[in-house]
C-alpha cells in the first residue's frame, strides 16, 4: 500500500497540508464531499501542489509534521522550481 502526503493551494491561497492513503480520493473529498477537512470546507476549491510517497504510514505522518513545521515560503519551494 502506498502512502501519500500532499499540500493543496486553496482558494484563498493558503496552503494545507495532509496525509492519505488514497491521494485521489482525498482530493476529491477536499473538493465536494462533507469529509473534508474542517480547514479546507470554506476554502474550496483546492488545487494538489504537492505530493510524496512515503513507504509506511509512520514515515507518512512523521514527514506531514516536518513539512507543517516549514514557513510559507519553504513549503512553495518544495512545489515551485
Amino acid at each position: 500500500m502506498s502512502y501519500w502526503v500532499y499540500i493543496v493551494c486553496c482558494c484563498d491561497g493558503s496552503l494545507y497540508t495532509g496525509s492519505t492513503h488514497d491521494l485521489d480520493r482525498r482530493i476529491e473529498e477536499h473538493n465536494h464531499s462533507p469529509k473534508a477537512a474542517r480547514y479546507t470546507k470554506n476554502r474550496r476549491p483546492v488545487e494538489l501542489v504537492y505530493s510524496e510517497n512515503c513507504a509506511t504510514w509512520g514515515t507518512a505522518l512523521s514527514r506531514e509534521a516536518e513539512i507543517k513545521r516549514l514557513s510559507r515560503d519553504q513549503k512553495k519551494r518544495l512545489f515551485v522550481k
